[in-house]
């Protein structure tokens, strides 16, 4: 299914700015949002923690940045800066990577 495809079936409405980056951030039903591959993201790391016999920070980073995703507001991200959160979630996404690194990579 297209993200256009996507679009128009949530929305039922003409293309509007706000809404295309609901849709791409927030929105679960879109397998590539940001939404979507954090709730992954965590899952696979469950499943690192089931079989290593422990969980750590990646779990906890993890599930944080999930949690504000699925509870956040498209508004609120809108007034804060659109360019502003994407600049903070990718350095947290950097931050997590470099831990899953240490915990499961370096040890």
């Amino acid at each position: 299914v297209s993200a256009l495809g996507s679009y128009h079936w949530l929305y039922r409405d003409n293309l509007k700015p706000w809404q295309i980056a609901e849709l791409l951030i927030l929105r679960p039903e879109m397998p590539r949002s940001l939404s979507a591959c954090l709730a992954e993201v965590n899952n696979y790391l469950d499943r690192l923690a089931s079989a290593y016999g422990a969980s750590g920070e990646t779990q906890r980073l993890a599930g944080q940045l999930h949690a504000e995703l699925r509870y956040g507001r498209i508004d609120q991200i809108f007034q804060s800066g659109l360019h502003e959160f994407l600049t903070d979630f990718i350095g947290k996404n950097i931050h997590l990577s470099s831990e899953i690194s240490t915990q499961y990579l370096i040890g």
